[in-house]
């Protein structure tokens, strides 16, 4: 049972990669571009940009998963609910602290997979528009950014 539990949270962690990317191309340089667009041009004065909106998307998401779990006695809702969470906070700290550097930290991390993924992200974000971006994902980058 324990083992099915964490089957499920990893595939759900894993999933989340999928689901970042496709939301990332399809409906954050889609549909809800005016939410993303302040993250790649900024023109704005707070330190809270429209795209962090984005989070409070998928943290109701994980949350719905774990009222599943509690109310309808929805076995995998909190082994989901959990991988969502862990995808979620993973996340934020390789975007928001590690490439973007909006916490002071892990500035001098430099080993051959962060170096990939800074220069994934500064390719993605020299494009400044809706269209024509590229590398759409966070963890998982294709192998030329690591050259």
């Amino acid at each position: 049972m324990i083992l099915l539990w964490l089957i499920t949270l990893i595939v759900t962690f894993i999933f989340m990669e999928f689901v970042a990317w496709f939301s990332h191309k399809y409906i954050m340089h889609g549909f809800l571009w005016s939410w993303h667009k302040d993250h790649h041009i900024k023109n704005h004065k707070s330190w809270f940009e429209r795209n962090d909106l984005f989070f409070l998307f998928y943290a109701l998401i994980s949350s719905g998963f774990v009222i599943l779990w509690g109310e309808a006695n929805f076995w995998f809702g909190l082994p989901i609910a959990l991988g969502i969470f862990i995808y979620g906070l993973t996340y934020f700290i390789v975007h928001d602290i590690f490439i973007h550097q909006r916490f002071k930290m892990f500035r001098n991390v430099n080993n051959k997979y962060a170096k990939g993924i800074r220069r994934a992200h500064k390719i993605h974000h020299k494009n400044i528009n809706k269209e024509n971006g590229e590398s759409f994902g966070m963890l998982w980058v294709p192998l030329k950014y690591f050259k």
